[in-house]
């Protein structure tokens, strides 16, 4: 019904968090192989639109989402707001932090991969 919403409000809150960052970051740039932390937290902004973006799109099909007031079916009627809000706070908060779970491993590689590729720089020299 709705939970595409937890995780689109948590690709907000990261877009929001990224911008905040990177303003910080573009003042103290540094020469290194690491990937700037502004850059991994879009990572996870994107992971997180794409999936709201795939599950918005089903429930438009599967007509539980529709561009007149209320917008969400389930917000007519009281009994289904409550199963609505229900579904979010399971569904939608794991979908949220199964996605950010992944984010996480790709952050365990990147950072593998770095330290890598700082050893063979340092070998070099």
């Amino acid at each position: 019904m709705a939970c595409f919403i937890v995780p689109a409000a948590e690709a907000i809150i990261t877009k929001t968090v990224t911008k905040a960052v990177s303003k910080k970051e573009q003042v103290s740039v540094s020469q290194s192989l690491k990937i700037p932390f502004s850059q991994k937290l879009g990572w996870l902004t994107k992971l997180l639109a794409g999936g709201s973006v795939l599950l918005a799109f089903e429930h438009v099909w599967h007509g539980e989402v529709t561009p007149w007031f209320p917008f969400l079916t389930a917000a007519a009627n009281p009994a289904d707001t409550a199963e609505m809000l229900h579904e979010m706070a399971t569904a939608g908060v794991a979908m949220a932090a199964l996605v950010t779970l992944v984010w996480a491993g790709m952050l365990a590689v990147c950072a593998a991969v770095e330290k890598k590729a700082q050893r063979a720089r340092a070998n070099a020299e």
